[in-house]
């Protein structure tokens, strides 16, 4: 799981461009997107700098990127 502090993210349409980015690179993966947090939560088999690419190509400031346990 990683998890990445997304800046820019506002409404739904943020929620649906970064989870089209992220399953662009990774059709598989699971995203879980925390509006009031700004965090991103990624269960995928690429890897981090691709994710980051993949978001911030989408328009959105990756602050940090880190990989954390899975709680499930």
């Amino acid at each position: 799981m990683i998890e990445f502090h997304v800046e820019g993210m506002s409404c739904q349409h943020c929620v649906s461009a970064v989870t089209q980015a992220v399953q662009a690179v990774d059709a598989d993966a699971q995203v879980d997107v925390d509006l009031a947090g700004g965090r991103v939560r990624v269960a995928s088999s690429a890897d981090i700098g691709t994710l980051t690419a993949a978001i911030d190509e989408a328009g959105y400031a990756v602050q940090e990127a880190k990989t954390v346990a899975d709680p499930g």
